[in-house]
């Protein structure tokens, strides 16, 4: 659960915004340092913060990448340790008052390693991207005599074998090649390491008493519903709280109170995938409200919860949402855009999302990594189905499956959960994408990771994807459906398109045959340059990247008649890698350019995935005129 406060300020919201300054004692990828460097977990020590830093001092719009932003190389391949900083006005009656309101500051993510201070007070440190993390700052703030509020965040995107995603340092040892002390973070994953400030930093206040955490589950029937709900307090132990749940007109279906209960709710409107009703994505608004006593004042929290009935099941070879066969037929995205990098950039959301209904998509898979809240916040209202991902891309390493990995992965998972255990559009998880699962370790490490998600949240499937043998992969035996990445004739067989029916239908076979799981094709796809064309179809054109499409969906047509539930594309878009022999620019395996402009295997897999949801009497939503809300 997260707290969205109407009153609340943006901290950071437009360029320029805040100070960036890289630290002296920061890494620089591909550059000499000296060995006095502070990796990942050593913390600056400043002395009021800042005054440490003598690196330059650059405008920097949050939320965004600090990557591309400038001109300047180093900056762009930045390692270690960068500092923002930026001062606010707080309003009066968030430092008065008897009980005083409770003031946080709350970070939508940061990558990866974050300090942060306010009035020189060290008040939280955050390890992981991607995931949110706050810090009650009350008593800083109402301590001070001055309403001037001044944040400081120390950030460092050093990867190392036990963060997620894990990387590593490599000196490079040969001085006649290179020189003293030059190094290179090495990565595992296929997508540039953008760092910064990702997403909107906010400051919000509640009552000193107040609702700390909502978890609901909801069941259905033909003609009832059962919403149970859990209600946490912090502050105060002579509380009540009363719930009421609002359908879209705002008229009141149930009520409850307690901390405790459940809600019946007489011919529930379900919450469907698109293309699988006429009306996808409906959501109630469960109000939750909240009066403590405390002292001699009496405080009210109020927190409305969007809420989605719908009920998700896993058989041997079916994905069933509210009792009917689902099928995914979407796509693999990756928060990734040009300047502002993976910074929250709300015009390019909203425009994937109309391009995902264009494209008759109906899920995808969060690769690799936690998305914004505001992109899940779409999924809910528009019906789009998530697998929802875990930042476990590269565990490649052994290092990287011990305990001190573990733990992280343990803790990522609970912060994951937290976010996202009450989105209807979030149906499976997935703790990790290509691991080397056919390592000995795996056994353990993914049989934990899997058992401690289902005891979090019981009421939802766990994935994650493999690339590994069918016959070695140590992880598979824990999951509920089976994910494969395959690029069959890209990095296997490059050029033989014509191998492609015979080594899909052998993995579908395999992986079938020994595990008795539903399978989805969770990865496929090839690079193809926009606008380069050949005949008959080379690799890098656009037609040979539709005719890979067409070898794989001639399969999958037949499997998903057995027991094939899903199939991804890689990617929905072409975004940004390290530079290397094998990538122009990029990844340009999407069916769109960076700029979202369509390929033509766009309109090869547009033709398919409406095919498939007539074919399945979907019924299409029929937009009559448009209508613009302001967000």
């Amino acid at each position: 659960m997260q707290r969205n406060r109407a009153e609340s300020p943006l901290l950071c919201p437009l360029p320029p915004a805040d100070a960036l300054q890289t630290s002296p004692h920061g890494l620089r990828q591909g550059r000499p340092a000296g060995r006095d460097q502070r990796h990942h977990h050593q913390q600056p020590q400043p002395g009021g913060a800042a005054e440490h830093q003598t690196g330059p001092v650059i405008d920097m719009p949050v939320p965004a990448s600090f990557n591309d932003i400038t001109q300047d190389p180093s900056l762009e391949n930045y390692i270690g340790w960068v500092w923002y900083e930026k001062e606010v006005l707080l309003p009066l009656r968030w430092l008065q008052g008897d009980p005083a309101p409770r003031v946080v500051l709350r970070f939508g993510s940061a990558h990866y390693y974050s300090v942060v201070w306010v009035n020189g007070v060290q008040v939280v440190e955050h390890e992981g991207g991607h995931l949110p993390f706050e810090a009650d700052i009350s008593s800083v703030v109402q301590g001070s005599p001055d309403p001037l509020c001044r944040i400081t965040v120390a950030l460092n995107n050093t990867l190392t074998p036990h963060t997620l995603p894990p990387g590593s340092i490599q000196y490079m040892a040969d001085k006649s090649r290179y020189p003293k002390n030059y190094f290179v973070q090495d990565t595992k994953f296929d997508f540039f390491n953008y760092a910064g400030i990702h997403r909107p930093v906010v400051l919000y206040t509640t009552p000193a008493a107040y609702i700390d955490d909502i978890t609901v589950t909801t069941t259905s029937s033909d003609s009832v519903a059962r919403v149970q709900y859990q209600v946490s307090v912090v502050g105060s132990t002579a509380n009540s709280l009363s719930l009421s749940l609002r359908d879209q007109e705002g008229k009141v279906v149930a009520t409850g109170d307690g901390a405790v209960g459940e809600l019946k709710v007489l011919n529930p409107n379900l919450w469907w995938p698109y293309l699988m009703h006429e009306n996808p994505g409906y959501l109630y608004s469960l109000e939750v409200k909240m009066q403590a006593q405390v002292g001699e004042v009496l405080l009210e929290d109020v927190y409305t919860l969007p809420l989605g009935i719908r009920t998700v099941h896993v058989t041997s070879t079916q994905f069933l949402i509210n009792g009917r066969p689902f099928y995914f037929h979407g796509v693999n995205k990756h928060e990734d855009a040009d300047i502002r990098g993976k910074g929250l950039d709300w015009p390019l959301i909203v425009k994937d999302f109309n391009l995902l209904r264009w494209l008759g998509a109906n899920s995808f898979r969060t690769s690799h990594y936690p998305y914004a809240e505001e992109i899940m916040d779409l999924c809910d209202a528009y019906g789009i189905a998530v697998i929802d991902e875990s930042p476990g891309v590269g565990i490649k390493l052994p290092e990287s499956f011990g305990n001190k990995s573990l733990q992280h992965h343990l803790a990522v998972m609970e912060e994951l959960v937290r976010r996202d255990k009450n989105r209807p559009s979030v149906v499976m998880w997935s703790v990790a994408n290509e691991p080397a699962s056919e390592l000995p370790p795996a056994a353990h490490y993914f049989k934990t990771v899997i058992a401690h998600t289902k005891a979090l949240d019981p009421s939802r499937p766990v994935t994650f994807v493999t690339d590994a043998n069918y016959a070695l992969d140590r992880g598979a035996p824990y999951v509920d459906v089976i994910c494969v990445n395959s690029y069959f004739s890209w990095y296997h067989d490059p050029g033989h398109l014509e191998v492609i029916p015979l080594q899909l239908t052998a993995q579908f076979d395999n992986w079938y045959k020994t595990y008795q799981k539903p399978i989805i094709q969770s990865e496929y796809g090839a690079d193809s340059v926009p606008g380069l064309h050949s005949d008959p179809p080379m690799m890098f054109t656009e037609e040979y990247q539709q005719a890979m499409l067409r070898e794989y969906h001639s399969v999958l047509d037949k499997k998903r008649k057995e027991y094939v539930i899903g199939e991804l594309i890689w990617n929905f878009a072409d975004f940004m890698t390290n530079q290397g022999t094998t990538r122009v620019l990029g990844n340009k395996k999407g069916i769109f350019t960076r700029q979202r402009q369509p390929k033509a295997a766009a309109f090869v897999l547009r033709d398919r995935y409406w095919k498939i949801a007539n074919e399945s009497s979907c019924l299409p939503p029929v937009i009559t005129s448009h209508s613009f809300y302001l967000k």
